[in-house]
């Protein structure tokens, strides 16, 4: 259910022009859900930046749903992939 609720309310944050990015787990609620802007990252629930005590994926990811926040050239949704430095 988080994962739903957390698309509908980035929906709605940004229908009150609030920029968002879903860091999501879940390709199919993303993709029923439709949230403005998700990156999709491998990881299991509880650990959307990685594995811990590793601040460089952990800032790489970060760094990724910036730049995709900051991308305002295509028309939502845009879900991207991330794709871990040196592979999953």
């Amino acid at each position: 259910m988080c994962n739903q609720t957390v698309c509908l309310i980035a929906a709605e944050l940004e229908r009150q022009g609030i920029t968002t990015v879903v860091i999501q787990f879940l390709r199919f609620v993303t993709d029923i859900i439709k949230p403005p802007r998700a990156l999709m990252v491998p990881y299991p629930h509880g650990f959307p930046l990685g594995r811990p005590n590793d601040p460089e994926l952990q800032h790489s990811i970060i760094e990724a749903a910036l730049e995709l926040a900051g991308d305002t050239s295509a028309a939502g949704p845009v879900i991207r992939d991330f794709v871990p430095p040196g592979g999953v």
